[in-house]
């Protein structure tokens, strides 16, 4: 099952099944056909990295952030080695414009550095992506009380204008709300990993379930506790389920 996370709202507003023997990659191009894009920034992880889906993104309205990793080896490649030597300095006229960003809790104290350029011209490849049109690294520390510390530079490329970089680090921290706020809350709050249906559309049909509840749960602010006590206060309290149903 793959979803679409509104990050403004904190809802998933769409989700397809991939079908049998496939995976993400045929899956995303027809959840977007569902959706309006026009507006929006379609942010993906590495996997849907594609020509393809950046192209229907763009056709659609909308504008793309894509995580860079090895699935576009030479591209990968090519990105980190000019990203790379224009922080340092050796790249001449590279544009940059930087943003820090410092948050401090879970015991650690975590800062993103992150850059982004406009200078892709220098992309032999860059008229396959349609669109493109900067491109984007993030520096994350991480620095626990225990004294452990980690070090990660990730990139990004997108159809967006490559001039603020405090922007891009917005995006990119909201992306990881699917993550935080949808598979987390599946996991802890409906024990969506453990569950064993198996037979027939059953699985297919309990997620859907699992993430219609999800949303309502969100939607219900009265309550000021967290999803797992609104579930359980929905099976003890008619009133507050219809509360829940209706909000």
């Amino acid at each position: 099952m793959i979803s679409a996370w509104s990050s403004a709202n904190g809802l998933v507003f769409g989700q397809l099944a991939t079908e049998a023997k496939s995976n993400e990659i045929t899956a995303i191009p027809k959840l977007l056909e569902l959706l309006d894009l026009r507006g929006v920034v379609v942010s993906i992880d590495a996997l849907g990295c594609q020509k393809e889906i950046a192209r229907q993104i763009v056709q659609q309205g909308g504008d793309y952030l894509f995580s860079l990793k090895g699935n576009q080896s030479t591209m990968h490649e090519e990105v980190t080695w000019w990203l790379d030597h224009a922080i340092d300095g050796p790249v001449r006229d590279a544009a940059l414009d930087s943003h820090a960003h410092v948050t401090k809790g879970h015991g650690r104290l975590e800062t993103r550095q992150i850059w982004c350029t406009e200078q892709v011209q220098w992309f032999a490849d860059r008229k396959q992506w349609a669109g493109l049109r900067s491109l984007i690294a993030v520096d994350a520390e991480r620095r626990w009380a225990d004294g452990r510390v980690e070090k990660e530079r990730r990139y990004f490329i997108s159809s967006l204008q490559g001039t603020d970089a405090q922007t891009f680090g917005r995006l990119i921290r909201s992306h990881w709300q699917v993550e935080n706020a949808l598979h987390w809350s599946l996991d802890v709050c409906f024990n969506e990993d453990a569950s064993r249906i198996r037979n027939g559309y059953g699985a297919e049909n309990f997620s859907r379930l699992r993430r219609i509840a999800l949303n309502l749960l969100k939607r219900e602010t009265t309550a000021k506790v967290g999803i797992k006590i609104k579930r359980l206060r929905a099976g003890w309290d008619e009133d507050y389920l219809l509360k829940v149903l209706t909000s």
